[in-house]
This record gives structure tokens, sequence and C-alpha cells, in this order.
């Protein structure tokens, strides 16, 4: 089972995690279900860009993004190449280590 590495975010998970991730399911999905509580502002329906990840190692191993993702990509806070919306970003066999971006852009978080 591919493992997904999330590198330590301030808020999120200060320590940083290593979790276990069935093949198909986003990232957004695998997180929330190990109590990494990545925002998701419209609920995963590829809408907003609060979900935004940096995929810093195993990006070539997902599936390319839509044109919908890509559209909504160009609007993410501290957008790069191998940025992604973890709702939309599906696991397939290999390992992934990703990035959750310090700020998202979401101008009514239930958390602030």
């Amino acid at each position: 089972m591919p493992q997904i590495i999330f590198l330590p975010h301030e808020e999120i998970c200060p320590e940083g995690a290593v979790i276990e991730a069935e093949r198909g399911v986003t990232i957004c999905e695998a997180a929330l279900a190990n109590d990494i509580e990545i925002e998701h502002a419209c609920e995963m329906s590829c809408a907003c860009t609060t979900c935004h990840v940096i995929v810093r190692e195993g990006f070539d191993s997902l599936e390319e993004a839509s044109d919908d993702e890509e559209d909504l990509l160009d609007k993410a806070w501290g957008l790069e190449p191998e940025s992604r919306l973890s709702c939309q970003a599906r696991v397939e066999d290999e390992d992934l280590v990703v990035e959750i971006p310090k700020y998202t852009i979401n101008m009514v978080s239930e958390n602030h």
C-alpha cells in the first residue's frame, strides 16, 4: 500500500506524518481519514483552492490534472509546478511526499 508522507506544517501537523493510503483515494480523503485536517471548503467538489498541496515527490505518478483543476490552481496561493488540489489527486502505486502550503485563499475559514 502506498504511503503519503506529509511534511511538517505549523498548524495542521507540526510533526509531519506518514500514512498508508489505498490506491484510488484522493490525497485529501487519505489525510482526513488520518486526522490531518486539510481545508476543503467546497467539500471536495473541485470548486475552490483551499485543499491545495505541493507534491514534492511522486508527482509524476499522479494522473494529469483536469482543465477545471488547472484553472482553479491558477488562483491558489503559492502555486508551484508540482501543485495539485488534494481533493482531485488520486494516489496511485508510488509513495508521495506532500507539503501543505502555509496559507490558503479562504475568506470564510471556520478555524480563524
